[in-house]
């Protein structure tokens, strides 16, 4: 990656990106420099475009979209990135976050960095990272 990122997307938030969903401006602007996406995350969203009907050659051709200037660095999942998303259950267990949830939760921890979502409910959650949902 050519410059570090200064954003963690989830999911949702790269799925508005793509889908042109209410949010998309948000991400795109963030887009614009360098962001973060966990493998956990990336393959979360490959997985609903599959679900969406997106032949896998369309997912190949959409993988990591041209962003302008800006890049997604998809950051893998690990050891250290496993134990850190199983240390947010507790604290998440109560808006029933998924995996992937609290695998770019982890991140933007680990990175010191905000995190974009489109799930109005993490808002509430209460963790040293700044929450910023799109719509």
């Amino acid at each position: 990656m050519n410059s570090a990122p200064t954003v963690v997307l989830d999911a949702s938030a790269m799925l508005a990106f793509l889908r042109n969903e209410p949010g998309r401006d948000r991400v795109a602007q963030a887009l614009s420099g360098a962001a973060a996406i966990s493998a956990l995350n990336w393959a979360e969203v490959l997985t609903r475009l599959i679900d969406l009907g997106s032949e896998s050659g369309e997912i190949a051709a959409r993988a990591l979209p041209s962003t302008g200037s800006g890049t997604v660095e998809v950051v893998p999942f690990g050891d250290h990135e496993a134990r850190e998303t199983a240390r947010l259950r507790v604290r998440t267990r109560s808006l029933g976050l998924s995996l992937a949830d609290r695998a770019a939760l982890a991140l933007a921890i680990s990175l010191r960095l905000p995190v974009l979502t489109a799930d109005r409910s993490w808002k509430s959650l209460r963790l040293p990272v700044r929450i910023e949902v799109i719509r």
